[in-house]
């Protein structure tokens, strides 16, 4: 009978203790300031001029209750939170079903989250899920019900909504899938619509039209579930085709989409946002994206690949600065959101070369340094071997420049460099460059066997570009909230990394690739569109079977490009031409200073032959060979070094 008290004593002290927390913070929901639920994850995005690109959730979008289609809110309720006015912000049934589902199935099968609570995540666009944040929205979830009625919730909620395709809120959303106000919304239309916040890349209609109707099909099933529809209603759904409209007015960039989500995703990594996103009311964020360069990478991109179901993915880069002109992750957003650019990783095949070489350069090879070019097996140890082969099994058959195998992209001469080197040689400068992507020490990894991220290899490119100077890519250049006030600005975080003098030599060497002086035995690598290239630029081209790239850059602007396909898929020899083509066309277009670089006072240039690097009198085969002051009486002859390293002789 003690016991029996004891028991009951405590059950009625943590019952008063749960009631007077449980109080206390409905009191500090009560007083707390109210949140501004109109103005909260409002987000707008702006070029580097400073025009208004996009625009989430406006004002100007806002539709109330009463505008929106009953079918489209008993859609979302009867999926969503079907105890929506019932409840205080918080299922505690819900939660305590879905604790029990997940714990039988060993994993999070089910989640709980009211729209209140989804609100408030949307409000903070979702930056992490640490225990403290999840405190925070459950705090920020209770001042959200004390201080709004249950229809403001609700009209807040389907205003702010990601729908998928970059519409946020149902106005957007109703007016680009199907051309038409929320109010005016049908049953089938509402429940494609309710189907996509799921899961808005997969389940909305252009990007998965089956997928998007099987799941509007459980919506409606759920509808009638909870008595919002009738059995007639739900028997005649989806005997038909149903129209999607899928367009905007304006900003119709079929890949701009691919910048906005580089963006949000460098938004996500910035420690100075979520702290003030609620309070502040919105933010406004403004890029480097340059409207004239993206237009214009589309536009060729969709010329030199019509007809091909291949992908692409492209960065243009300013080289000074790190900033992030133009982008895209893919040839149409609507049809796949995979950002190629920013998410995958392909095979770099031979544009690796010029970090290979620029190391060369640093111990102790010279610009005209030669090593024999001929089909050659290395062997290892444990009776291992590797056989490299050149593109179209052709070699010098005697010994080249690396001018020369830089213009040809000479297999064997970069397999030589490599090993003489020593492998980690390679990787070490790769890393020192910005490369982030852990590669392995092999002898194949000359010819860019590594598959690396375009924007992690873009910014070895950039160090490459701006003469030796590691910058971080960014895409957004400050934040600010809706008054004005900077809640974020980039700050420079430059390093000099390379030597400047080396950096010159190496973009003088990466324009043999379409030289005229090294038409011989083969062609240089881009001598196709060696009469579009304005001005000067240092160019270097790369192919695994089923990767082609492109890259090329000057002192203003750097650009990366390519193109394939997401299942592997074999790639024959012209689609090596669309990149370039693509590269090349772009470059035109936009407004450059054909500058080039300024050459450092330790650096001389001495006219040679462009095959082997000895003297010559012949124009049509000379070319200018850039060394260090004093370096070029060195020994040219690698070949004989590196046996002799090689053989231990």
């Amino acid at each position: 009978m003690k016991v029996f008290k004891r028991v009951f004593k405590l059950i009625r002290f943590f019952l008063v203790l749960a009631i007077l927390a449980i109080g206390g913070l409905y009191a500090y929901a009560y007083f707390s300031p109210v949140l501004d639920i109109k103005n909260a994850n409002q987000f707008y995005i702006y070029d580097d001029q400073e025009d208004l690109i996009y625009q989430g959730s406006g004002n100007n979008e806002w539709v109330s209750l009463d505008d929106i289609s009953p079918f489209l809110v008993e859609a979302i309720l009867s999926t969503e939170d079907k105890n929506f006015y019932k409840h205080n912000g918080f299922d505690y049934l819900r939660i305590a079903k879905a604790m029990v589902t997940n714990l039988k199935e060993g994993r999070i099968v089910q989640g709980a989250s009211t729209i209140s609570q989804q609100y408030i995540k949307n409000m903070y666009l979702d930056f992490d899920k640490k225990w403290s944040r999840k405190i925070e929205e459950a705090l920020l979830t209770l001042r959200l019900e004390v201080h709004y009625t249950k229809d403001e919730i609700l009209e807040g909620y389907l205003n702010t909504i990601n729908f998928g395709q970059g519409n946020y809120g149902i106005e957007n959303a109703s007016q680009y899938y199907f051309n038409k106000n929320a109010i005016d919304l049908s049953l089938e239309e509402a429940t494609i619509l309710a189907a996509i916040p799921k899961a808005p890349n997969n389940y909305n209609p252009i990007s998965n039209y089956d997928a998007s109707i099987k799941r509007a099909k459980l919506i409606a099933s759920s509808m009638l579930k909870n008595e919002y529809i009738t059995e007639v209603e739900y028997n005649d759904l989806f005997l038909n085709t149903i129209e999607i409209y899928g367009q905007k007015d304006e900003n119709d960039l079929k890949m701009l989409m691919y910048y906005q989500d580089a963006v949000y995703k460098e938004l996500e990594s910035l420690d100075e946002i979520p702290d003030s996103l609620i309070e502040s009311g919105g933010i406004k964020i403004f890029t480097s994206l340059n409207r004239k360069a993206q237009t214009s990478l589309e536009k060729n991109i969709l010329t030199n690949m019509s007809g091909s179901d291949m992908q692409v993915a492209s960065v243009i880069i300013s080289p000074k600065t790190g900033s992030v002109m133009a982008l895209t992750g893919g040839m149409d957003y609507a049809k796949s959101q995979y950002n190629r650019a920013i998410s995958s990783k392909r095979q770099v095949g031979s544009s690796i070369k010029p970090i290979l070489y620029y190391a060369a350069l640093e111990n102790g090879m010279v610009s005209s340094s030669t090593f024999l070019s001929e089909p050659t097996t290395f062997m290892f140890s444990s009776n291992q071997s590797y056989s490299p082969s050149n593109y179209n099994s052709k070699y010098a058959n005697k010994n080249i420049t690396m001018a020369a195998a830089l213009s040809y992209s000479d297999n064997i001469y970069a397999v030589k460099t490599h090993l003489f080197l020593g492998e980690e040689t390679l990787v070490n400068t790769a890393h020192r460059m910005g490369i982030k992507e852990d590669m392995d020490a092999i002898p194949s990894l000359a010819l860019g066997t590594s598959s690396l991220n375009m924007l992690d290899f873009a910014t070895a490119y950039t160090t490459l570009a701006s003469g030796g100077i590691k910058r971080e890519l960014t895409f957004i250049d400050r934040v600010e909230d809706l008054n004005g006030n900077v809640l974020y600005e980039k700050k420079e975080k430059d390093a000099y990394v390379l030597n400047a003098a080396y950096t010159y030599i190496l973009n003088e060497l990466m324009t043999s690739t379409y030289s005229s002086a090294f038409i011989d035995y083969n062609t240089p690598t881009v001598m196709s569109i060696a009469s579009k290239i304005p001005g000067k630029f240092a160019v270097k081209t790369g192919s695994s079977g089923t990767d082609c790239w492109m890259v090329g850059y000057n002192p203003e602007v750097l650009m990366l490009v390519w193109n394939g396909y997401d299942d592997n898929t074999e790639l024959v020899v012209k689609d090596g031409t669309i990149s370039k083509n693509i590269w090349v066309d772009t470059i035109n277009d936009l407004d450059l200073n054909l500058e080039w670089y300024d050459m450092p006072s330790n650096v001389v240039g001495v006219p040679l032959d462009a095959i082997t690097g000895e003297e010559t009198t012949d124009s049509n085969k000379m070319n200018m060979f850039y060394y260090i002051s004093g370096s070029e009486y060195n020994n040219k002859d690698a070949e004989f070094v590196y046996k002799e390293k090689t053989t231990g002789n």
